[in-house]
């Protein structure tokens, strides 16, 4: 985000390609392992230049005094103008901290404190090797602007990967492959504009949802032959919603296993969390809980549906619209109405608030029958022991 010659708000990894994943499958993507190798990053809340982008700061960043559009870029010092054009010397990073902090981690990286002046002042004269910068990489660390504003507070290191995902069928800029932040290229002034039509084509990769952690699974529609599973935006760690707009980014090492699903066809993502992160109401039954219900429901002479949790992921302009995509996709793929789907969200699981403006988790407890006739029973056994 401060470096423009970057079509896009992230530096990804190259898509790899999956053997025998043909456009109307899915490819299951386990999460194995997340190593953070940063010592420590900057973040805050923002504020964006207008005359230092073509209308979208994230995708198209423009020199505010040459007028280059996706200006190559160097640091001079630290600090908040740091970021320079390389044409002309100008400040040219788009954004700005309204608030920022400067975190460090210790070495086992279990928590991050946030650093005073005097010691983000040291931090930000060495910010690539401060944040580990990998040397294939063109961005500019965060940590060179130096914000110190809430010195002292600590932490809980708990990784993430804010992008991951399969490519869309179109050329979108990473951080924008998904139906909130991919609005904005609704017609833009730039190259990268589409249509209202075209948002469809979005694979929602960008998710910055926190519990795609290790041990989760993500489910990922297959657009093109071969798929093409990215990742990358690791963070430290994310409150629900990434409420101040931006974390801790930071470098690190990710370790991914992945299978086909044959003839899945999917409009978005499905989500398998870690246990300890489903829902309560999602959560598995108990023996205790099921000795209970079987008692109910021999009581009643109700015979008893077998569930399992599943989680469909929404996106949207907003928090309303990106409910509504999740409750229809998963209407459309278990074939209920989204009134059925709406009933067990609301007793089963709940909708989950993955990023502001528009990124949400609906999970529920959905029939076994149906999870196996989709081919999804096994995989969801297999990740909560069912």
């Amino acid at each position: 985000m401060l470096t423009p010659a970057i079509r896009g708000g992230h530096e990804v990894a190259q898509p790899v390609a999956v053997e025998g994943a043909q456009p109307g499958d899915a490819i299951a993507i386990r999460i194995v392992s997340i190593h953070v190798t940063s010592q420590g990053t900057a973040s805050g809340n923002d504020k964006v230049y207008a005359d230092r982008c073509l209308g979208d700061p994230y995708v198209a960043g423009r020199c505010p005094k040459c007028g280059t559009l996706y200006p190559p870029t160097h640091l001079e010092g630290t600090g908040p103008d740091a970021v320079r054009c390389d044409k002309c010397g100008a400040p040219a990073a788009p954004f700005a901290f309204t608030n920022g902090y400067t975190i460090a981690f210790d070495e086992k990286k279990r928590v991050g404190i946030t650093l005073n002046a005097q010691a983000v002042k040291k931090a930000s004269a060495d910010a690539y090797r401060f944040e580990a910068i990998p040397d294939r990489s063109q961005q500019n660390p965060v940590a060179a602007l130096a914000p110190s504003d809430i010195p002292g507070l600590v932490a809980r290191v708990r990784p993430f990967v804010g992008q991951l995902g399969t490519l869309p069928v179109r050329d979108t800029p990473d951080s924008h492959n998904a139906r909130d932040f991919g609005a904005f290229l609704v017609n833009a002034p730039h190259e990268y504009g589409i249509t209202a039509d075209q948002l469809k084509d979005v694979t929602d990769g960008h998710m910055d949802i926190n519990r795609v952690r290790p041990g989760a699974v993500l489910i990922a529609p297959v657009r093109l032959p071969g798929g093409g599973v990215y990742v990358g935006d690791m963070h430290a760690m994310q409150g629900n919603g990434e409420i101040a707009g931006h974390t801790c980014d930071v470098s690190g090492i990710v370790t991914l296993q992945v299978s086909v699903i044959k003839g899945l066809a999917l409009e978005g993502p499905l989500l398998l969390p870690t246990p300890e992160d489903l829902p309560y109401l999602a959560k598995p039954l108990t023996a205790e809980e099921k000795a209970i219900a079987q008692e109910q429901a021999t009581l009643w002479d109700t015979p008893l549906e077998k569930s399992a949790p599943i989680g469909f992921v929404g996106t949207g302009e907003n928090m309303n619209k990106a409910i509504d995509c999740a409750l229809e996709r998963a209407a459309h793929l278990l074939d209920m109405t989204v009134a059925e789907v709406m009933n067990r969200t609301t007793i089963t699981g709940e909708p989950e608030i993955g990023r502001a403006p528009g990124t949400v988790t609906a999970t529920f407890k959905a029939p076994v029958e149906k999870l196996q006739q989709l081919g999804l029973y096994d995989l969801i056994a297999t990740q909560y022991d069912l």
